[in-house]
């Protein structure tokens, strides 16, 4: 199967349209018209996950987070990116990144989903509804059957994302109804989840400053990290690949997270 044919199925389900303006997803290295065989997948095109995909003899790597970002005036091995284009051109490895166009069509809702959220809306909105297409965005919010408290709610959060530990702000006493979650960066979605009526946001890489202007605002603030809420993107991936490609060899990268506490 050509890579070409699996970008194309890909991109049925995760349109490239509903990726941000600032992101740049798609095919990034290699040749669209490679031989696939085998995909490894993995969330960041890290050192570690480009030496397993091509000591794997992979074809193709897939990540959720894009590896090049801003433009590169060298591809040289003087640069830690620049080494991983080398090395994967120099294996034949066609590397394509699905980002915000997946935390859109995909993300958000297998957030919801882990957390056992029904009845979501969208948090922050991206695309309005037309053409029949209800609203899209990213981050879901609802309401809980019952309450809990913040302390039960973090144990919650780490049980369904198999965490070690969340950074939390607020009082672990307090009464959660509603719940919002924001896969990856939060900072932003701070103003949404309290025009919203959230108790709780779910998110990563909550400073101080936005973590305690959350609590004075009476909504309190989990920050379970980056990865630790988006992980969850390698085994839906390998899913849908073993579902869209059964003639495929599929491999995802163990989940590791990117810092340990002391």
């Amino acid at each position: 199967m050509l890579c070409r044919e699996i970008m194309e199925v890909i991109e049925e389900r995760y349109p490239k349209r509903f990726a941000m303006e600032w992101d740049n997803v798609g095919l990034q290295v290699g040749r669209a018209d490679k031989e696939v065989q085998k995909i490894y997948l993995a969330l960041d095109a890290t050192d570690e996950a480009v030496s397993e995909a091509a000591e794997w003899k992979a074809d193709m790597l897939i990540t959720h987070h894009p590896m090049i970002f801003k433009a590169m005036k060298q591809i040289t091995d003087e640069h830690f990116i620049g080494k991983r284009v080398l090395r994967l051109i120099r294996e034949d490895i066609s590397y394509y990144a699905m980002h915000t166009n997946y935390d859109v069509m995909g993300m958000a809702d297998l957030a919801g989903d882990y957390l056992g959220l029904e009845n979501t809306s969208v948090l922050e909105v991206t695309s309005e509804e037309r053409d029949g297409m209800p609203e899209q965005g990213i981050g879901r919010i609802a309401d809980l059957k019952g309450p809990m408290t913040l302390a039960e709610c973090c144990r919650f959060v780490k049980e369904r994302f198999a965490l070690p530990s969340v950074k939390v702000f607020g009082n672990p006493d307090m009464e959660v109804k509603r719940i919002a979650v924001f896969p990856g960066s939060g900072k932003g979605a701070i103003e949404q989840a309290l025009e919203k009526g959230a108790d709780v946001l779910i998110t990563g890489d909550i400073d101080h400053h936005e973590g305690i202007d959350a609590v004075a605002q009476n909504m309190a603030v989990i920050d379970a990290g980056h990865y630790g809420v988006e992980h969850i993107f390698v085994e839906d991936m390998r899913r849908f690949c073993e579902e869209k490609f059964p003639q495929l060899e599929v491999r995802t990268a163990k989940i590791c997270h990117p810092f340990w506490i002391s």
